[in-house]
């Protein structure tokens, strides 16, 4: 029974990860097609994209293995900024080797949070496409706390996206249903520390 045992396992965990996917991160010299890895079972392909108004400030691309609850298209809309994360998954060898497309821009959807503009938190905003929940978030730089508001959608509330920006930014978020849920308040505000935040949380393994 002991002979039997690692027999198996090294029989069995080569098979875990016998699927091949491409892999890249941003910020990485050469195409997102060049370099592979042994992913247990799905492959991934990710884009960040961030709004300033209607100007495109920030568009990144990555692939790699991917975790089957990080399958997700989601944004977040801080009034003059907005993010948005698309993660795509498939299981099968190399399948991951087209880049996510640029999503479209939303419609209004009957859907009013607060927002801030420069310190004050007072002013409205219609969220945009599938953001219907209300956020408040704060995210701790050197000891100092900066908060913002404004829409997101279901997906950036709860599970994998919730859980990553918590644990490895520090980013507390709160979410909320129903108009306007995230009181009207006077705080500090600083957009790119949540962005850049956003963009360097990974999904994927």
């Amino acid at each position: 029974m002991h002979l039997i045992v690692p027999i198996l396992v090294s029989v069995l965990l080569p098979k875990a990860y016998s699927l091949k996917c491409f892999e890249c991160t941003p910020g990485e010299p050469g195409a997102c097609t060049t370099k592979q890895t042994d992913c247990p079972a799905q492959c991934g392909s990710s884009r960040i994209i961030s709004y300033t108004g209607d100007t495109k400030v920030v568009d990144i691309n990555a692939k790699s293995c991917a975790v089957s609850a990080g399958c997700l298209s989601t944004s977040v809309n801080f009034g003059i900024s907005r993010t948005t994360i698309a993660i795509e998954c498939c299981n099968t060898n190399l399948c991951n080797a087209q880049s996510v497309p640029e999503s479209t821009k939303g419609l209004p959807n009957g859907k009013t949070c607060f927002t801030c503009i420069g310190t004050d938190c007072r002013s409205t905003l219609s969220c945009l496409g599938d953001e219907d929940r209300c956020i408040s978030t704060t995210v701790n730089i050197g000891g100092e706390k900066i908060s913002m508001k404004g829409c997101a959608s279901k997906s950036i509330c709860i599970g994998d996206v919730s859980q990553a920006l918590g644990s490895t930014m520090g980013v507390e978020m709160k979410c909320c249903e129903g108009n306007l849920c995230n009181n009207a308040q006077s705080i500090g505000l600083s957009l790119l520390i949540l962005v850049t935040s956003m963009v360097s949380v990974t999904l994927f393994y």
